[in-house]
C-alpha cells in the first residue's frame, strides 16, 4: 500500500525572516512557520526568552566540527529534541 502525502494543516509555506538579538547584535534567521512555532514553544518549555535560547543553539553550533548555519542547526536542534 502506498503511503499518501497530504498538506500538513494551514498547508506548505516557505521561510519568514526574523531578527533576533544575539550577543548584543541583531541577526537575521529565516524559518519556516512551523519551525518558528515549535522553537517559541521550546522557549516556553525551557522558561527562557526566545533570543536565549537561540543564542544557547548557536553557542553550541558554533563548537561543532563543521558548523551549519544557524537555520540549520535551529531545524536540527529542534527535531533532535522531537525524536529525544
Amino acid at each position: 500500500m502506498a503511503l499518501e502525502i497530504v498538506a500538513p494543516p494551514g498547508g506548505f509555506h516557505g521561510p519568514v525572516k526574523r531578527s533576533i538579538t544575539i550577543a548584543g547584535h541583531a541577526t537575521s534567521i529565516s524559518l519556516e512557520p512551523i519551525f518558528w512555532a515549535a522553537l517559541e514553544a521550546a522557549a516556553v518549555d525551557a522558561a527562557l526568552p526566545l533570543s536565549a535560547l537561540v543564542a544557547a543553539i548557536d553557542h553550541a553550533r558554533i563548537g561543532a566540527d563543521a558548523p551549519p548555519n544557524l537555520a540549520s542547526a535551529i531545524r536540527t536542534w529542534l527535531m533532535a529534541q522531537r525524536s529525544g
